[in-house]
């Protein structure tokens, strides 16, 4: 028998007001704790849910996290719906770079890199695959736009082209955190600066070792250690470390 219409309007509203309530508490709680050491059960008493409900929208503490990091990364993503008008006749790389260089992504990385470190001195692979599962999500984000506003492109030159850019970012995170420490200071803004160009400029010219389009090193930044391989992030639904 099938359901009746408003009942199930009722159900998708209910659940998609837990989802929201329980993402808003994590951002609560990573905000009022400086980490993301809170367990299942304060989670859910922040919230108003059962524990039962939270493992129904997440299969750990983990996703959660995630999709609060994924929501405050999401700036990109804003700042690229918002560039319409005056990016007509634009191409797609033109309204990505326009998104990276005109987006304050400073404040949210320093943010998050603090909350997720914990007191820590840099992320651990756990840490470190979360800001990259949250990027792996605003870029589908940005791809489905990317899509929508250029119908006719081929949609693998799409991802590839998205996929190269927030790769990208994910490496510089890297290099910035190393060179600044993760804050938010004009020193970190301007390596920021820097790093984007690197960026912008190896992609549009389709060599890794294109030079910098005329803007110094801030301080000779260093060269971060290689990041640790992750294939997998472990199984672990009670707390975080």
């Amino acid at each position: 028998m099938l359901e009746d219409p408003p009942v199930a309007g009722r159900r998708a509203a209910l659940r998609e007001r837990h989802h929201r309530s329980i993402v808003d508490a994590a951002a609560t709680l990573m905000r009022e704790t400086g980490g993301t050491t809170f367990t299942v059960d304060e989670l859910a008493r922040r919230a108003d849910v059962s524990r039962r409900t939270v493992f129904n929208h997440f299969d750990s503490l983990d996703d959660v996290v995630t999709t609060v990091c994924g929501e405050i990364l999401g700036t990109v993503f804003d700042s690229l719906e918002a560039h319409t008008a005056a990016s007509t006749g634009a191409t797609m790389f033109d309204e990505l770079a326009h998104a990276l260089t005109a987006t304050d992504l400073v404040t949210p990385m320093a943010y998050l890199t603090r909350v997720l470190r914990g007191g820590g001195d840099e992320l651990t692979p756990r840490q470190a695959a979360m800001v990259g599962q949250a990027l792996t999500d605003v870029s589908q984000r940005m791809s489905a736009e990317l899509v929508r506003r250029h119908p006719d492109a081929d949609r693998l030159d799409v991802d590839l082209l998205v996929g190269s850019l927030m790769s990208g970012v994910l490496v510089l995170h890297r290099h910035w955190c190393s060179a600044t420490g993760g804050g938010d200071d004009t020193r970190s803004r301007d390596v920021w600066a820097y790093l984007v160009e690197r960026l912008l400029t190896a992609v549009r010219t389709g060599h890794a070792d294109a030079p910098a389009s005329g803007r110094a090193a801030p301080d000779n930044h260093p060269r971060p250690a290689p990041a640790p391989i992750l294939t997998s992030l472990p199984d672990r639904k009670d707390h975080h470390g």
